[in-house]
Order: structure tokens, then sequence, then C-alpha cells
């Protein structure tokens, strides 16, 4: 399992700036980009730094949302024993707002 620090900056940074098409597209880009660039949210590579430590594993998904006004990174995790844990985090902040995990199924055949 890679850890979380050996991912290239770059890739890191456009998962932070990707926001699903559902979500309203490129004006949701937009809002996000502009953001970073006014410091408004932390960069992703410095939220998943701090988070290393206490939640190793390989990143599944990164989300950036507005909820209400508030920017928050919703991360998804794949950790030792197949466990999937899920992370949202104030964008601002890097304050740890949410987690949760569960045990990825396994297919029987």
């Amino acid at each position: 399992m890679k850890p979380i620090s050996s991912l290239p900056p770059l890739v890191l940074l456009l998962c932070a700036l990707t926001l699903p098409a559902a979500a309203g597209g490129s004006d949701d880009h937009e809002r996000a980009r502009r953001a970073l660039q006014a410091g408004e949210i932390l960069p992703l590579t410095e939220v998943l730094a701090t988070l290393e430590h206490s939640h190793p594993g390989q990143i599944l998904e990164v989300e950036l949302e507005n909820e209400r006004g508030i920017w928050i990174y919703e991360i998804k995790l794949l950790q030792e024993g197949g466990r999937v844990h899920k992370l949202e985090v104030d964008a601002r902040s890097g304050e740890l707002l949410r987690s949760r995990s569960r045990h990825k199924r396994e297919e029987v055949r």
C-alpha cells in the first residue's frame, strides 16, 4: 500500500479541484480554484500530510464540496484489512469533522 505522501503533488492538486459533474460542473471547479488561490482553503497536500499519521491508507477518492458555504474535503481511504474509511475535513482549517469506516465486502464465488 503506497503512503499518501508518495503521490505526486500535481495529482493531489487535481483531485482537490475536481468536483463531481453532477455538482455543477465547471462553475464549481472554477469556484474551488479561486478559493484555493485566495487562501480560503488549505491545499489538499497539506490536509493529507496531516491525516497521514492518524489515518494511513491508500486514497480511493477525494472530493471538494461546498456545503452551505463551508468547503469540505471528502476523502475515502482503503486501509489495512480492507477497511474503507471516509473522512470529512474542513478545507479552511484542516479540522477533522467526521470519520466513519466499514469493512469492504469480498465476493464469494
